[in-house]
């Protein structure tokens, strides 16, 4: 594993992933997704999607590496929507009742945001080298 490309894309993708959930979940969907009342951290926040940038760059850095922005957009969105299948399910396992519209519409923004993570992060990789 190249280190340095896992470090550099980690940082890109965790950015990038930031500042598109502050576009999806905080400007255009903020009526679907309303604020907890002010209780967000966002030190959390950033720190989770910085985290799911390592996750991705880790992936991509493993062998031969992925570096191109098609297959980044493939390997990303699968990773994006078994990550947010599961902590959809985990995140509703105590509800009485659940808004399977609300749920679906979050794995839907979960693959499209992780699939523009994967997909900068694999250019990025792609022109470290």
């Amino acid at each position: 594993m190249n280190v340095k490309n896992f470090l550099i894309g980690g940082i890109v993708g965790g950015i990038t992933d930031f500042l598109l959930g502050w576009l999806f979940y905080g400007i255009l969907l903020i009526d679907f997704f309303p604020p907890m009342k002010g209780t967000e951290n966002m030190l959390f926040i950033f720190l989770g999607c910085m985290s799911f940038g390592f996750l991705i760059s880790f992936v991509f850095a493993q062998g031969e590496s992925i570096s191109k922005c098609v297959p980044g957009i493939k390997v990303a969105a699968g990773i994006g929507l078994f990550m947010s299948l599961c902590i959809n399910f985990f995140n509703n396992m105590m509800n009485e009742t659940i808004d399977v519209k609300m749920m679906a519409t979050d794995v839907i923004v979960s693959v499209v945001l992780a699939s523009i993570v994967g997909a900068t992060i694999a250019v990025t990789i792609g022109k470290l080298k």
